[in-house]
């Protein structure tokens, strides 16, 4: 499966927005859309595809899934939130994802001690555990598929290969995507329970 294999032999090098990438000066939208674009250029399924716009970035403002920017600059803060948005925007709803950072926005706003940045740095380091169990596991789902597969005819076992492993791998993401929407639910009981 050519571009799968590539895919997943790509990911020992993520496009991850680190810490270094970030300057210490704030920066207006546009440099923000670059820093982006080139960033997350390789994870692009096709050239017309857009990783952020400057209208994705004003219904993150509206919606409130920031904390309010000054000057029409970005910090650094806001760069961490926008990254985080931009991975968690595949699996959940605008709203779950306003749900999940609000503690976070609160805490940047309100307590001049939290660190984002040391909470950015663990979802780095986490990340890098997270591909490293998808290899693993990606090699166990496709033996499986393998051996499902030749129960077909061989003239068909390509394509229902393909079909067998998608079908896999949304179902798999679809748990994943239930049990993130009930921790955020949890969020918000635990929220309005206060």
């Amino acid at each position: 499966m050519g571009k799968l294999d590539e895919f997943i032999k790509g990911l020992d090098n993520p496009n991850q927005i680190s810490l270094m990438d970030i300057p210490e000066i704030d920066l207006y939208m546009d440099q923000v859309i670059q820093l982006f674009e080139n960033k997350f250029k390789d994870s692009k399924r096709n050239d017309e595809e857009k990783i952020l716009t400057k209208t994705m970035i004003n219904n993150y403002a509206k919606a409130k899934l920031f904390f309010p920017i000054k000057n029409k600059k970005y910090s650094k803060e806001h760069l961490l939130l926008i990254s985080l948005i931009y991975q968690l925007k595949g699996a959940l709803s605008i709203n779950d994802i306003k749900e999940t950072l609000n503690g976070i926005n609160k805490m940047i706003t309100n307590d001049s001690s939290f660190q984002l940045e040391e909470l950015y740095s663990s979802y780095l380091s986490l990340n890098t555990t997270n591909i490293a169990s998808f290899q693993e596991q990606m090699s166990e789902h496709m033996d499986e598929v393998n051996k499902e597969v030749e129960k077909f005819e061989e003239d068909a076992q390509g394509y229902l290969q393909k079909v067998l492993l998608i079908a896999t791998l949304a179902n798999i993401s679809n748990l994943y995507r239930r049990a993130a929407e009930k921790i955020v639910d949890e969020i918000i009981e635990e929220r309005e329970s206060q």
